[in-house]
């Protein structure tokens, strides 16, 4: 089945990865025009297939809906063509990406592509509304995990008619990590990975809260800031399990801090079904979701120290098998 990968967040990417590298050699990519994806893409040798792909503008900022209209027709047009100039397009895999889902039709004639019989949405994150109303409009088949909050879904769940609804039992890291060795000593000073956000999406910039730097006293600090990570974009994830501790503003990276076992601080309001996961699986996931100040918040880094020491006595629960799992709900095989 010929399919369209859709890219619009560097997590996406790793987590499509080996599924694209399983797929057909005349499958091809949207992603999005955005500094992370751009570079696993340009870095993917050994990790991607080389295919033809599309790029499109993320729709944030100013003039979004403008934005948002261009990517979608931009999108039903580079599918069109695919289409008269090769096998049919027959999928759209995308992961809280509903442009593309849509764009199997035109925005104003309404004509559709008809060999695009399956339209995959693939979401963890509740809170992403307008992402979710737009994708209902068009989609033949969602994937959810088990642990997902219907209660900040904004009704998106229960309007699910006459939609395929798959459950994953598992984060989206599960999929794409693999357990992987930790530090047995803790370094002299702890080493910390810490990452910034810059804002500006649809539903994170109301999460986020600023980290003073007096958090970063006594720890040796590693840099991995939205669009200036200057290290390997595909191994972020083994710096990740490498390094001590983590500091992050991203919900996405203290997920798979957590799941490969480095003791994450999570400093954002965000509320999401697969973070009160990672705590009820004990994992080691510390959440501060006010400004970092009082009693409370000095004790909650007290003990976010003293847990970069106690990794050994963490007992979560096992591995699920996300990814067997959503490669037979896509119909795969994987490689590995």
């Amino acid at each position: 089945m010929r399919t369209c990968w859709v890219f619009d967040h560097p997590a996406h990417v790793r987590l499509l990865a080996p599924f694209l590298q399983a797929g057909q050699n005349d499958d091809v990519i949207i992603a999005t025009q955005r500094k992370e994806v751009e570079n696993l893409l340009k870095e993917g040798d050994g990790h991607l297939p080389r295919r033809q792909t599309h790029w499109v503008e993320r729709p944030v900022g100013d003039h979004r809906r403008k934005k948002a209209l261009g990517r979608w027709r931009s999108s039903h047009r580079f599918l069109r063509q695919c289409n008269q100039q090769g096998n049919p397009i027959e999928r759209i895999i995308s992961i809280g990406a509903p442009l593309e889902l849509m764009a199997w039709r035109s925005p104003f004639l309404r004509r559709r592509l008809p060999s695009i019989v399956e339209r995959w949405y693939i979401s963890d994150t509740e809170v992403n509304h307008l992402a979710h109303r737009l994708a209902r409009k068009a989609v033949t088949d969602v994937v959810l995990p088990t642990h997902w909050r219907s209660d900040l879904d904004g009704g998106f769940l229960e309007q699910l008619n006459g939609t395929r609804v798959h459950r994953l039992d598992g984060l989206h890291g599960h999929v794409h990590l693999r357990p992987s060795l930790r530090p047995t000593v803790v370094s002299d000073p702890p080493r910390v990975l810490v990452r910034r956000l810059v804002g500006g999406g649809i539903h994170d910039d109301d999460e986020l809260i600023e980290i003073p730097d007096e958090v970063f006293d006594g720890l040796s600090t590693t840099l991995a800031d939205e669009d200036a990570y200057s290290g390997d974009a595909w191994a972020l994830d083994r710096e990740l399990a490498a390094h001590d501790c983590v500091i992050t503003q991203s919900v996405t990276l203290a997920s798979e801090a957590a799941l490969l076992g480095t003791p994450t601080l999570l400093i954002s309001k965000a509320e999401r079904g697969f973070l009160d996961r990672l705590e009820s699986a004990g994992y080691p996931l510390f959440r501060w979701k006010s400004m970092c100040e009082g009693d409370e918040w000095k004790d909650l880094q007290a003990q976010f120290l003293t847990g970069i020491h106690l990794t050994e006595i963490l007992e979560p629960e096992p591995w699920p098998n996300s990814r067997n799992d959503l490669t037979t709900l896509l119909g795969m095989e994987l490689i590995d």
